[in-house]
């Protein structure tokens, strides 16, 4: 699924992103959450310091649960907008961040939104990769604790470095 605007970055729909024969870059996780904003803001620094392409990844589980038989055919375009929102949503993201920037990042990220379980698809993502720049929590409900199921997760187990960025200092 590639979005219909021509002046739109490049988006793609796979079974993991980047592909395997892409150079290795920074790789920043997005659901649009505030930590995921700061640490965009930080991977788009990452890329320019290290002149590495950046990669923009938000993961799509519409059913963490899965499907019983026959349901996935029913569901189907309903993943389908599920997906083009967040695409957009990734979009005005990069773009929201974009603006808040001194100096505009110089490079054309490229976004990817991914079908499956975050945490699976995140991690599988960071191979060959330079760098993984995460919040230190997304949009998941608790609170209280100090880093996220997604950030602890790439932490211990990402195939690259890992950059936990934390919110700014309150003002």
């Amino acid at each position: 699924m590639t979005s219909s605007d021509p002046s739109a970055p490049v988006l793609t729909v796979t079974g993991g992103p980047p592909p395997p024969d892409a150079p290795p870059g920074v790789l920043a996780a997005c659901d649009g959450s505030d930590g995921s904003l700061w640490a965009l803001d930080r991977a788009m620094t990452e890329a320019e310091l290290f002149a590495l392409p950046l990669y923009v990844l938000a993961v799509v589980n519409p059913s963490p649960a899965g499907y019983p038989p026959g349901m996935a055919d029913l569901v189907r375009e309903s993943v389908e907008q599920l997906v083009e929102s967040t695409a957009d949503g990734l979009r005005r993201s990069v773009a929201a961040v974009q603006q808040a920037r001194p100096r505009p990042y110089a490079g054309e990220p490229q976004l990817h939104v991914v079908l499956g379980n975050v945490i699976e698809v995140l991690l599988a993502a960071t191979a060959d990769q330079h760098t993984l720049v995460v919040g230190t929590r997304g949009n998941g409900g608790f609170s209280r604790l100090l880093l996220g199921s997604v950030s602890t997760a790439a932490v211990h187990h990402a195939g690259c470095p890992v950059l936990v960025v934390p919110p700014p200092p309150a003002a």
